[in-house]
């Protein structure tokens, strides 16, 4: 249970002083300095964007509340966890995908599977990177020298895909990504455009369904539509907000307004209260 303090303030420590520098009130301790002010970690009520290799210990040993939540953690980790996740209970809308350890990755059978093109991914990275157009044996061989484990996607005929940002329990934006001319990557850091318009509703209610039923907190989807339909290439626990800010959306009002309307916690003062 979070303590109700008399001031009706929340004791708030953050680990990533830039993703929450629009909350007022807020503690930052350096992520390495974790066990040097573990009493002060103790006495709090919410712990922010800590980094993953202290998750458990914050969770399971401290029992301290966390954002966002371990679920999003965890399952967010690599595209591994998360596709395995999402071809459990989404399966629709998941693109068809083989994981493989380097060992049992057969050059023939993927061949076999997937033919060329195939899109093959290293399981943790972002903004584009890792994540490769293979278009020959060549290219298959060299992706699977450098892999320990091995991501194979079917290559799905787009030149866009949607972020779409879940930010407490709801969608707060969501912006087409468009590729370059004769580019692979949807991706901003790849040289990919924005457009704000024409969002189907139908992928804001997929995001939603999926994050209420995983009970993630805090995540960018990666949405496509491809043969009529829509599917999930993945989501970033720590996606860009550059999108967002184009759209005058501010992340951190989010965060704030979501923990403080925690059931067990009702300040008399809401410490960050949100334009409508």
């Amino acid at each position: 249970m979070l303590n109700i303090r008399k001031d009706g303030q929340m004791r708030l420590i953050t680990f990533n002083p830039f993703r929450t520098m629009g909350i007022p009130k807020v503690t930052y301790i350096k992520p390495e300095n974790m066990f040097k002010e573990i009493e002060k970690i103790k006495e709090a009520d919410y712990i922010l964007f800590p980094e993953y290799w202290q998750v458990n210990t914050l969770v399971y040993g401290l029992k301290k509340k966390i954002f966002p939540n371990i679920n999003t953690y965890q399952l967010g980790h690599n595209k591994i966890e998360t596709t395995r996740v999402l071809q459990a209970i989404f399966p629709e809308n998941v693109p068809y995908t083989q994981i493989l350890s380097k060992d049992s990755g057969n050059i023939e059978i993927i061949e076999e599977e997937f033919g060329y093109p195939l899109v093959a991914k290293e399981i943790k990275n972002s903004m584009g990177r890792g994540v490769f157009l293979i278009e020959n044996r060549k290219e298959l061989k060299s992706y699977i020298e450098n892999n320990e484990f091995l991501y194979i996607q079917e290559r799905l005929p787009i030149d866009r895909d949607l972020r779409i940002v879940y930010v407490g329990d709801k969608v707060i934006g969501a912006y087409w990504r468009i590729a370059g001319e004769g580019q692979f990557h949807n991706n901003i850091a790849k040289g990919a455009s924005y457009d704000y318009d024409n969002i189907p509703k139908e992928a804001i209610d997929l995001v939603e369904n999926i994050a209420r039923e995983l009970n993630i907190n805090h995540a960018g989807f990666d949405v496509v539509v491809a043969h009529n339909k829509l599917y999930i290439l993945e989501y970033n626990v720590m996606f860009g907000n550059e999108g967002l800010r184009n759209m005058g959306i501010n992340v951190e009002e989010y965060i704030s307004e979501y923990i403080n309307n925690d059931p067990d916690f009702t300040p008399s003062n809401p410490t960050f209260p949100r334009a409508s």
